[in-house]
């Protein structure tokens, strides 16, 4: 009987839990899983890869830095063929990449070289693309930016928020390794190297960069909103002092009533009309954490027709 082929797993989140489960599925022996200890200040809406491992009896540590020698030493005397990187959090250096027999893999959300980096479905979203995907590549010191072994492709439809994307991420994710693991695991999994010139990187987001500019058309006004809609923090604007949360959005491409930007209800619907003269139905907009209504309106601005506060320097952080 042939050895069963063996690995050490970093992996977080819900690609990293159901990845994992797949690994064990397909007969890996995962040697040890290196998880996220779970931020206590943050919104924990997805699966864990900890209680996955706990599950299935497997060897399981939270290091705040991978990198550290004792975790490099404990990754080693795992011995592992393989070393996959699922959704892991923290970038991999060299010495760890090097101990792997037969290579370090990493999944990632994105069809690369597009968008490398950190949250790209969110990036994807942000930008109105009409399709995104994963990739599964080898791990080199540079992010994300190793030979390219298989790709999935996922659509992106015009009112998909970042959290529906993902979930096709998540199943194509899973569809691409069910697909090509027994190749890989064999050899017989060809790559090619990846052209960076024709791709880009994205660092990380922020609260912060849900700050609606108003003085963008309405197409980009209604991809920031879906980009960072619930779970993750979402899109907002202030308002004579107040901050309102714009936490969903509609796009039917339809002709402003007047000139924007100005929010406004019609038919018991709010809309915002944009710079572009086109407007947006929004289907969730919040005061404090409350729907806002017509009357709270009028009773926090004593007016019925907002007029967004626009500071002479505004805009979305793209780092």
């Amino acid at each position: 009987m042939s050895e069963r082929p063996r690995a050490v797993v970093f992996a977080y989140h819900t690609v990293g839990a159901r990845s994992l489960e797949i690994l064990l599925r397909q007969g890996v022996e995962v040697s040890l899983v290196v998880t996220h200890a779970d931020d206590p200040a943050e919104n924990v809406w997805f699966e864990s890869v900890l209680e996955l491992a706990q599950l299935n009896d497997l060897a399981v540590i939270t290091p705040a830095d991978p990198n550290h020698p004792e975790v490099r030493a404990q990754v080693a005397a795992c011995r592992p063929q393989w070393l996959f990187s699922f959704y892991y959090r923290h970038l991999l250096g060299p010495a760890l990449l090097a101990i792997p027999e037969r290579g370090a893999l990493n999944l990632h959300g994105s069809l690369l070289p597009k968008y490398r980096g950190r949250v790209p479905v969110n990036w994807a979203v942000l930008h109105g693309e009409s399709e995104t995907g994963v990739s599964l590549h080898r791990m080199v010191e540079k992010p994300d930016a190793g030979e390219l072994l298989a790709q999935e492709a996922v659509p992106i439809l015009p009112n998909d928020t970042a959290a529906r994307v993902f979930e096709r991420i998540v199943c194509a994710g899973e569809r691409l390794l069910v697909r090509h693991l027994p190749d890989l695991l064999a050899g017989r999994l060809a790559g090619r190297p990846l052209d960076l010139a024709a791709g880009s990187y994205f660092g990380g987001r922020r609260p912060e960069d849900g700050r609606i500019d108003w003085q963008q058309p309405a197409w980009s006004v209604h991809n920031l909103i879906r980009a960072v809609a619930p779970p993750y923090p979402g899109a907002f604007f202030e308002h004579r002092g107040k901050r309102l949360a714009v936490l969903g959005s509609y796009w039917q491409g339809q002709t402003a009533r007047a000139a924007g930007p100005r929010l406004y209800r019609e038919q018991e619907r709010w809309y915002a009309d944009c710079v572009d003269g086109r407007r947006i139905l929004l289907t969730r907009l919040e005061l404090d954490g409350e729907p806002l209504t017509a009357a709270r309106c009028q009773a926090a601005f004593g007016e019925t027709v907002i007029h967004p506060d626009i500071p002479s320097s505004q805009g979305v952080s793209l780092t």
